[in-house]
């Protein structure tokens, strides 16, 4: 009898539990807001930036009121990384501290790179505001690396141009601010302009460029105005106050500064103020009571549940006998498990360490080949373009074959350069694949129809071999797609003789706007040993020294080609056999656009241009560089003036009329962007083409951005260098500066 009552007590409290959360439950969801979390955060930022702080707030505690009924863990860390970014803003950094600590504590059980990103950049942000610039810097470069959001990458920029002009590095912060200025954010594009106008005009102020500091104050003030952007007006209404002081136009001081009393007086009372913080410190409180009540509830249902059963209060007295016993266990383990963890933290110390040094390794190997490859462009200049110019001078015939074999050489060495160059950038994750329009089969046919002659010395047939079901146009990346394939066939070419090459493409599956293609570069050729098909994807990998002596080359060509389709998440396979040919296949997504009905060119097609009466300025500290450069525009009929630095570009730019600019770009003193952003101020239509021996390191966004109109990379084709002048100068389709 005494059991069974026991059994009935038990039930009973059970179903009324029950019913208590049943209730609790439906109580719960009358009161949670009914839109997304997204939703929320993107209101969110919105407020924030115009201010309105209060809001601000509200919103990001509805998104984490959603997020906690939806056990949306991503979306609660993202909550508590926007209030820890508001409390920043409010000078509240222990706030701050506390939800930042509470996002490090979710993340610490969940694989969320976009979430550990934002919290290394709130950790950079504090850092900034407490004066440790350069570990500022470190935490900003690692949340480049955890993530590619282009939100949160832009938002870096803005940091690290405010943490360069405070350390008066000019030309860093100068490109961080212009690229942010012409930014396409999805969420913050006018927000994140307006910053890099005042980041521009303080940099201005600081060289004593007034001038130039009010246009970009005055930009700031526009967009900040038209946006309602209120600290940001406040900010550049000071700004322009001390630039027209500074300029003695006493009026135009005297009138933002009566603008600052407006605005303070009409907005930013201390009234709104302090209702702000009352809303972050009612928040702060909420967060805290319901954790506490949280706590507090389990707490008192055990306490019911043990007073309801007399079985219950037995089973609990036996526990607490048993934890008692497992707590002695436990602090003697603890104190074995201490000593365990002092061994492991030294060896990972000494890992950590071992790895540091790996990397410190492959980034002076990474250095090095770029600088040696970016140092033998200048020369190797001078010795394709004498050749050249050599070879159109009616050499006898004996000397056109020795200049020849000296052009043969020189595009050999060029080839193996830019190879090197492409695997440091793709190592150095400075390469990310294009996402544009492009006709597939037509880059196929065009890669085939380069390779032709190779074919025909070979007496090897090419074959293309094309799935009519493909649509037509695809979004993706044709250069880097062309350079796969141009590696691909002309190695199969180079090992295959008196035989054929077959250039597959298949549609494997279709679904929406996503088609997955399988692509295969099939030979009957020499064909690859078991051994050999480990390592032949490794750098500098042919297989053999002898295959190496007879059919020369470096072996970098696959390592491109895996390299490259990494970028595209895809990977190269590989099927032979010796004697009998081999089969290299991937499998790749691409985006479809059959909305798209016109025939998108891979390739710009040449054009003979009448050169005759044109006059070019030639920006060039190199002295063999600026003979060659004028001697092959005079072969075309253009007079041409030389400038030795980009401060004489400047001053002749201002003097005379040019039809085109050619502008070297790694110049001593003033460089080649520099010189030409100066340009760009005065002179808004004469093309200027960038002339460089590109590195690792260059950026051509930050070239266009500087007011470029198109680049070439040094060494060049002459006939690339011509075609080039005529569709810069004759065409005028090639407009990529940002208008003033």
């Amino acid at each position: 009898m005494k059991t069974q009552k026991l059994h009935r007590i038990i039930s009973n409290c059970c179903l009324l539990l029950v019913l208590v959360a049943g209730f609790s439950t439906l109580s719960a969801q009358d009161s949670i807001p009914s839109r997304s979390t997204i939703e929320y955060f993107n209101e969110a930022r919105s407020l924030s930036n115009q201010s309105q702080t209060e809001k601000a707030l509200k919103a990001i505690e509805n998104a984490a009121i959603v997020a906690e009924k939806d056990e949306d863990f991503k979306a609660l860390i993202d909550s508590y990384h926007k209030f820890a970014l508001i409390y920043m803003k409010l000078d509240k950094r222990k706030d701050a501290d506390f939800y930042w600590d509470r996002a490090k504590g979710k993340l610490a059980d969940l694989e969320y790179p976009y979430g550990k990103a934002t919290h290394k950049f709130i950790a950079a942000v504090g850092k900034f505001e407490d004066g440790n610039n350069y570990q500022a810097l470190e935490d900003l470069e690692e949340t480049r690396q955890l993530s590619n959001d282009r939100n949160l990458i832009n938002n870096v920029l803005l940091i690290e141009g405010n943490i360069y002009l405070g350390l008066e590095k000019y030309d860093i912060a100068s490109k961080n601010f212009n690229s942010l200025v012409i930014n396409t954010d999805p969420y913050e594009q006018e927000y994140l302009t307006t910053n890099a106008y005042i980041g521009l005009s303080k940099m201005n102020l600081a060289t004593d460029n007034l001038e130039e500091s009010i246009v970009n104050a005055e930009k700031a003030l526009a967009l900040s105005r038209d946006n309602k952007f209120f600290n940001e007006v406040v900010e550049v209404n000071e700004l322009l106050s001390e630039l027209y002081q500074k300029s003695k136009r006493y009026d135009l001081a005297l009138n933002n500064k009566q603008n600052l009393l407006n605005i303070k007086d009409s907005i930013f009372t201390v009234a709104k103020l302090k209702t702000a913080s009352k809303t972050a410190d009612k928040i702060l409180n909420n967060t805290k009571d319901n954790e506490i009540i949280r706590l507090e509830s389990e707490n008192e249902e055990l306490s019911q549940s043990a007073n309801r059963s007399e079985l219950t209060a037995i089973l609990t007295s036996a526990f607490l006998t048993i934890i008692s016993l497992l707590a002695i266990s436990l602090y003697r383990n603890n104190q074995i498990k201490l000593k365990t963890n002092d061994l492991l933290q030294i060896k990972n110390s000494e890992l950590q360490a071992a790895r540091d040094a790996a990397v410190q390794a492959m980034e002076a190997k990474t250095n090095f080949l770029s600088t040696v490859s970016h140092e033998l462009r200048t020369p190797l200049y001078a010795v394709t373009g004498l050749t050249h110019l050599l070879l159109e001078e009616n050499p006898t015939k004996n000397q056109e074959e020795h200049l020849k074999s000296l052009k043969f050489s020189g595009d050999y060495l060029l080839n193996f350069i830019n190879d090197i160059l492409q695997i440091n950038k793709i190592d150095a994750d400075k390469l990310e694949p294009l996402n544009i329009d492009f006709n597939l089969k037509k880059m196929l046919q065009e890669v085939i129809d380069s390779l032709q002659q190779s074919a025909k010395e070979n007496n090897t047939e090419i074959v293309l071999e094309y799935d009519d079901a493909i649509p037509t146009n695809l979004m993706s990346d044709p250069l880097k797609l062309s350079q796969v394939f141009m590696n691909l066939v002309g190695n199969s070419l180079k090992f295959t003789k008196d035989g054929k090459v077959r250039v597959v493409a298949k549609l494997m599956k279709a679904m929406d706007d996503e088609v997955t293609v399988y692509f295969e570069v099939e030979d009957n050729g020499i064909g690859i040993s078991k051994d050999q098909q480990e390592s032949i994807f490794e750098g500098f990998e042919q297989g053999s020294i002898q295959i190496n002596r007879e059919y020369g080359g470096t072996g970098l060509g696959l390592t491109i080609v895996k390299s490259l389709l990494g970028l595209f998440e895809s990977e190269i396979q590989l099927e032979s056999e010796l004697g009998k040919g081999s089969s290299f296949f991937f499998e790749l997504k691409l985006k479809s656009k059959d909305s798209v009905v016109d025939d998108i060119p891979f390739e710009i097609s040449t054009t003979d241009y009448d050169f005759d009466g044109l006059h070019i300025l030639i920006v060039e500290d190199n002295k063999i560089n600026q003979v060659i450069t004028k001697k092959m525009l005079s072969k075309k009929q253009i007079t041409s003036d030389i400038a030795n630095n980009g401060n004489e570009a400047i001053n002749l730019a201002k003097k005379n009329s040019y039809d085109a600019i050619l502008m070297d770009i790694h110049m001593p003193g003033i460089s080649g962007d520099q010189a030409t952003i100066e340009i760009r101020k005065f002179d808004k239509s004469t093309p200027i083409v960038a002339l460089t021996a590109i590195s690792l390191d260059d950026s051509l966004e930050a070239f266009y951005a500087a007011g470029c109109n198109d680049v070439v990379t040094k060494p060049f084709k002459p006939e690339v260098f011509y075609q080039k002048i005529g569709e810069n100068i004759f065409d005028k389709k090639r407009v990529k500066y940002p208008a003033s």
